[in-house]
């Protein structure tokens, strides 16, 4: 008689297979997944349904966010060795400081087109996906016509009153340099020495170093300064409340938030097809509508969107209003931030 029943062997091969079977598919779902951590809040939720989902549906992956605290956080991700965050959002100047530190994957350009975003809007391993822009507004119960360039902000007699500049120093450097007759394409290299000469000549007049997005739009609504550098997203904000303010992107400055993949991320493949979604012309033509003053990167977005006069009007990268401002270069700032922060903390502490 043959004995039909199987070996222990066979038993342990057949149960080997059956798990590599039912274990596929979760494999496989789970190489489709990708996280992406960005700073939370209103902008965040924007950068969800405007980009990232759209981005996500497209190439047929599962996104997952989750929040993050700034450079410090995604140190502490990459340095654990398995970090739970494949890719994140952050400011272009903390991209490009934390590309000098080693901490992203190299982006694939064979994958992620960039033929429509400016050389200085992205690096070997981040690239823009959003831009705001720093701009001056003022009180129109105190000035019937405003600054229109940042040297009548500069101004004092011309303008008297109290102003409000940025804590930080990226930005407001720039602002300094062009208030000081610097002509914006020979911006870069900043001189550091010139730029805070120019804030030494302002600084009685600053009532506020400003700390936050949200204590400057309060600032400029309340009255308690008369003129503001301020991002364009958050003036807008106060002008649509009715506050009797008013703001131009005549001398701006273009800022912008960047994606990049974390040293180490599990699904790196998945990542860079998200972020060659995310700055496609197809889904930038999404920001002017849908994020308000923000602005795409890809430049190509305005050829693929049908805009009205009004939305072109309020982009600040659209063609007409991408003229009048000045592009920042994040580059300089990745290398040079500790160069400046002592001394302009020291300047705002005199």
């Amino acid at each position: 008689m043959i004995d039909t029943l199987p070996s222990a062997r066979t038993l342990r091969f057949a149960l080997g297979l059956l798990g590599a079977s039912l274990a596929a598919p979760l494999l496989a779902a789970d190489e489709q997944t990708v996280t992406v951590a960005g700073y939370g809040g209103n902008l965040q939720d924007a950068l969800i349904s405007t980009l990232w989902k759209p981005a996500a549906d497209k190439a047929g992956l599962t996104l997952r966010t989750e929040s993050h605290d700034g450079q410090p956080s995604v140190r502490l991700q990459v340095q654990s060795g398995k970090p739970s965050w494949d890719a994140i959002h952050i400011g272009a100047n903390d991209c490009a400081a934390l590309s000098e530190q080693g901490l992203f994957e190299p982006l694939d350009y064979s994958v992620i087109d960039a033929s429509g975003v400016p050389s200085r809007a992205r690096g070997k391993d981040w690239i823009a996906t959003n831009s705001y822009s720093v701009v001056m507004g003022w009180r129109t119960d105190k000035f019937k016509e405003g600054p229109k360039n940042w040297q009548e902000f500069w101004d004092t007699e011309k303008f008297p009153g109290r102003r409000a500049l940025s804590v930080a120093p990226d930005e407001m450097l720039e602002v300094a340099l062009l208030a000081d007759g610097v002509p914006k394409e020979q911006l870069y290299p900043l001189d550091i020495k010139r730029g805070l000469a120019s804030l030494e000549k302002i600084k009685d007049s600053v009532a506020v170093w400003w700390t936050s997005g949200a204590q400057s739009s309060q600032l400029i609504k309340d009255g308690e300064v008369d003129l503001i550098a301020i991002w364009s997203s958050r003036v807008d904000s106060v002008v649509k409340d009715k506050a009797p303010v008013a703001y131009t992107y005549d001398d701006g400055l273009l800022g912008y938030g960047c994606m990049a993949i974390l040293k180490g991320a599990r699904h790196v493949a998945a990542a860079q097809k998200l972020i060659a979604n995310t700055v496609s012309a197809d889904i930038q033509a999404r920001i002017p509508t849908m994020m308000g003053y923000y602005g795409p990167t890809n430049n190509l977005a305005f050829e693929k969107g049908n805009f009205s006069a009004d939305i072109l009007n309020q982009s600040n990268m659209s063609p007409a209003n991408r003229a009048r401002q000045t592009m920042m270069d994040p580059r300089w700032w990745g290398q040079h931030m500790t160069d400046v922060q002592e001394d302009y903390k020291a300047l705002i502490a005199q």
